[in-house]
């Protein structure tokens, strides 16, 4: 590894380490694609990467801060996290049948980043039915 690929590397880790600390974003959005196009990765060989930072508690001081200022629902994120760890290890498996054909799983990552990111920029917010939604979850919470 030269000194420049770690630079690189130092900087993807602050940087997705800032991403998911503001807005809970980092591996998928941030770090596939900057190993792909500064390193040189391949599409697979860079989410595979990726997927080995999420098994140490990378986020784990971030989540600390949200934790105390009332902002992280630990139920919600366990209940996620059972199943996330099933979904994974399918999910790869499934994939790795498509290995040879990098282009088609980049396009595949492409398109589905482009649509979350459509989503959020023309759904229209109905903050009000937000609000009631949250309000009863805590509630709910609470007793």
């Amino acid at each position: 590894m030269t000194a420049n690929q770690i630079v690189i590397l130092l900087f993807i880790g602050v940087a997705a380490g800032a991403l998911s600390g503001m807005f809970g974003i980092g591996g998928a959005i941030f770090i596939v694609p900057a190993l792909v196009y500064f390193l040189g990765f391949n599409q697979l060989k860079a989410q595979g990467t990726t997927l080995f930072i999420f098994l140490l508690p990378v986020g784990f001081l971030g989540a600390i801060n949200y934790y105390k200022a009332g902002n992280l629902d630990i139920k919600t994120a366990l209940v996620i996290c059972s199943t996330f760890v099933f979904g994974s290890y399918f999910g790869s498996k499934f994939i790795m049948q498509f290995k040879d054909q990098q282009d088609i799983i980049k396009k595949i990552f492409g398109i589905i980043i482009m649509l979350i990111s459509l989503k959020m920029l023309f759904e229209k917010s109905d903050t009000k039915k937000k609000t009631e939604i949250t309000k009863s979850n805590n509630s709910e919470t609470e007793k």
